[in-house]
């Protein structure tokens, strides 16, 4: 088995997975669907193609410095009301006669300012590699979990983020991607395997991320994964 490992670091990042209307959340670490929306910008695949592959990959996440949760405000300009039938509104634009069939509406959007994760992703080594080869010359630009969050510095480990070894040790002894403030004792999360249960210092999650489709049919399912603190250096376990 092998992992591929990416640091995330930017002053502006967000990992929405029950974003819905005009609130939009963040998680506290990155999305596996958020995740494979970059890796998919990085190879190039449309919305609407196949992910199987990518869905089958394991995420896991090693958080050197926790970021801030912060909020920004955004208007949208010409959201038809639910009271106003789309034709209709569409009629009255085009005779320039839209008062009343359009809002500007405003939405609550949060983010996670000053956050660096060290993100593994294991699977198949030759599907990594093309990954990593994909993250130095991506055929979109990758954004960390929402448009306009562009990393303060290259995802890809510039000597090669490949190691043929599981996830949780790949993790572990990864390198530091701080040079200063960075956790002693980092939060792992990591997603479970089927039939993984793993008791304390452990705690489960359920999150509505794991793709259930192309990215076009916003369709999800849910995952579970384990969260500790353990020293910096010492491997995670949980499903020994």
């Amino acid at each position: 088995m092998a992992t591929l490992l990416l640091k995330f670091i930017a002053p502006m990042q967000s990992w929405g997975s029950r974003s819905r209307f005009d609130v939009r959340d963040t998680e506290r670490e990155p999305t596996k669907s958020g995740v494979l929306g970059l890796v998919a910008a990085a190879l190039g695949r449309d919305r609407a193609e196949p992910i199987e592959d990518l869905a089958g990959l394991r995420l896991g996440v090693r958080v050197d410095r926790e970021g801030v949760v912060r909020y920004d405000f955004q208007t949208a300009q010409e959201v038809i009301r639910a009271s106003v039938p789309r034709d209709q509104w569409l009629r009255a634009r085009q005779k320039g006669k839209t008062t009343g069939t359009q809002d500007t509406v405003t939405s609550r959007r949060y983010y996670l300012a000053d956050a660096a994760f060290l993100v593994g992703l294991e699977g198949n080594m030759e599907l990594l590699r093309s990954i990593e080869d994909a993250l130095k010359q991506p055929r979109w630009t990758l954004f960390l979990g929402r448009k306009g969050y562009l990393p303060a510095e290259p995802v890809y480990f510039p000597h090669g983020g490949l190691r043929e070894v599981p996830l949780e040790e790949a993790l572990a002894a990864g390198p530091s991607i701080l040079e200063t403030h960075f956790e002693e004792t980092p939060r792992y999360v990591i997603e479970l395997p089927p039939g993984c249960t793993p008791g304390l210092p452990w705690l489960i999650h359920e999150v509505w991320d794991q793709p259930a489709g192309p990215f076009a049919l916003r369709r999800f399912a849910v995952r579970r994964v384990g969260e500790t603190r353990l020293p910096r250096g010492e491997v995670p376990k949980p499903c020994t």
